[in-house]
């Protein structure tokens, strides 16, 4: 095994010695951002880290395999573009995204082409053909999310980072969490429970989701007395709640014999944090097109309401909600 040292930075090229500074660069950046952000890209710091090694070991294909790897990057451009109405910020953020990749890939190709000149080792292609694979190929299935609020509490927390399937697309069940985009903001993402689907009739007496005529036994739902009461007991009904005038005009559009009836392609969704939760009790139905996908596993979780430390990573490591890691739905 050739050795790494100063000796071997200084009989580099220019190009690969620029590199390998780059690949240790960024793994000591995807590290800390592991250790102070999502903790899910922590291993890929892993990545860069070996193909600088393998640079200074002048092996062609840690260059080649890490040009690779940033390279398959923009494979996944398309189908965020897809997944979402890119709005002036997500479009600035997924160029920013391209032009990064682009620069990283084209660099480390052509740093793989000046050590293969130079006669260097080949290298191994495989390690890196799995490696690329393993970190791009899942993310054409399932997608990342934070969950930003409380309306889910009881069974997602604010602060808790999930994994959701998003392809193939699959129609909801019911009791089945689901991911949509907001009826009320189109460039928000939002988490509820699918409580009725297309044909279903539904109605809430004292509390209790009545579904084709029977009680749901909702273990999930949780119920806090006390709060604002925002929503009656009984719905659906004549009020109507402040704020929530045209979803309220959609259900009551379906109303049949006092049970609201899901038309073709809807969803009728809920919070299961039932007092503290806008869902279609306000905007009304969820329509097919606007799922996104559904909730698989949490893979991070960070306590919002934690205590503040001086130190950033005792911050977020004492803030982390280990228990609730790999909790599968």
């Amino acid at each position: 095994m050739q050795p790494y040292n100063v000796s071997s930075m200084q009989t580099l090229g220019k190009l690969p010695r620029i590199a390998a500074i780059v690949a240790f660069v960024l793994s000591g950046l995807i590290a800390l951002m592991g250790l102070l952000g999502p903790i899910l890209i922590l291993p890929l710091a892993i990545v860069p880290l070996f193909a600088g090694i393998g640079i200074l070991r002048k092996r062609a294909w840690s260059a080649y395999g890490l040009g690779m790897y940033f390279l398959a990057q923009l494979l996944l451009v398309p189908i965020v573009l897809l997944r979402h109405a890119a709005s002036t910020w997500k479009a600035q953020q997924i160029t920013a995204t391209v032009i990064e990749s682009l620069f990283l890939g084209l660099l480390f190709i052509f740093s793989g082409r000046s050590l293969a000149a130079s006669g260097a080792s080949r290298g191994r292609v495989f390690p890196w053909i799995v490696v690329t694979a393993l970190t791009t190929v899942p993310f054409f299935f399932i997608q990342t999310f934070e969950i930003p609020g409380a309306s889910m509490e009881g069974t997602l927390l604010p602060g808790d980072r999930i994994l959701a399937q998003t392809f193939p697309p699959t129609p909801p069940e019911r009791g089945q969490m689901v991911i949509f985009l907001s009826p009320q903001d189109r460039g928000v993402d939002l988490v509820k429970r699918t409580i009725a689907i297309p044909g279903d009739h539904i109605r809430i007496s004292r509390g209790v989701v009545i579904l084709n005529g029977a009680a749901l036994n909702e273990k999930y739902a949780m119920h806090r007395s006390g709060g604002v009461d925002f929503y009656p007991d009984d719905y659906p009904n004549e009020s109507s709640l402040p704020g929530c005038e045209e979803g309220n005009e959609i259900l009551a559009q379906h109303v049949v014999n006092g049970e609201i009836v899901v038309p073709a392609g809807e969803y009728f969704v809920l919070g299961d944090n039932r007092e503290n939760s806008l869902d279609s009790r306000c905007w009304g139905f969820v329509a097919s097109g606007d799922v996104v996908g559904k909730p698989l596993m949490i893979y991070d979780s960070i306590d919002q309401a934690g205590e503040e430390t001086s130190s950033p990573v005792e911050h977020w490591f004492g803030r982390r909600r280990w228990a609730r890691f790999f909790m599968v739905f």
